[in-house]
């Protein structure tokens, strides 16, 4: 599968390493064409890199992995690229302090690049920092990590199930794009939880 990467950030990095080493062809688009290319060279002598509109226009898929705040100037940046595209958005909007959804009550992020672009968006790999992409596969207590996914298209929720298990995880159906904010939400508590120190399977009972 070929991958445009909208970002030159931590996440952008271990997914990119990851499909890459899957064997996916990577091309790492930046605002900053230098950092794209130290990024891609540093993922693997296969790996390519260009601007955001080189990511926006290449292949299967494109990931979003960009700043929350920079979402919107790249987004205009790409114009009509991403349009009837499956993208790929792990992008969380949290103010700190206090772990707040910086949507407030508006709109998800993931609906409002859809809206921006015409993309077929799906909600995916926001739950988890970079530190897990970057595991060798994403296993704990001895059973594959389930990554939710939201989405409306079945073929670009097709390809995303694909790029998911291709990282040794099990995709987890959560829902229509409507869904989206509900699991944006749930990163944002999550994430609130780590921080003052707990472990949020604790507040959870295991399926029987």
């Amino acid at each position: 599968m070929r991958i445009g990467i909208l970002g030159s950030g931590n996440m952008a990095d271990a997914l990119g390493t990851q499909w890459a080493r899957a064997g996916h062809e990577v091309l790492i688009g930046a605002r900053d064409g230098e950092k794209a290319a130290r990024l891609a060279a540093r993922i693997g002598p296969d790996v390519r890199s260009g601007g955001l509109g080189d990511a926006a226009g290449f292949g299967d898929a494109v990931l979003l992995a960009v700043a929350y705040g920079g979402v919107k100037d790249v987004l205009a940046q790409v114009g009509d690229a991403l349009r009837g595209r499956t993208v790929i958005d792990c992008v969380n909007g949290i103010v700190h302090p206090g772990v707040t959804l910086a949507t407030g009550n508006g709109p998800s992020v993931a609906r409002q690049v859809a809206d921006a672009t015409g993309a077929h968006v799906v909600k995916a790999f926001n739950m988890c920092p970079d530190a897990v992409w970057r595991m060798t596969p994403p296993h704990f207590d001895g059973r594959p990590l389930a990554v939710p996914i939201c989405g409306d298209d079945p073929d670009a929720l097709a390809t995303v199930r694909t790029l998911i298990t291709d990282l040794g995880c099990a995709p987890a159906d959560a829902g229509g794009l409507d869904r989206a904010g509900v699991l944006e939400a749930t990163a944002a508590f999550v994430i609130g939880l780590h921080i003052s120190g707990v472990d949020p399977r604790s507040a959870l009972p295991p399926l029987a």
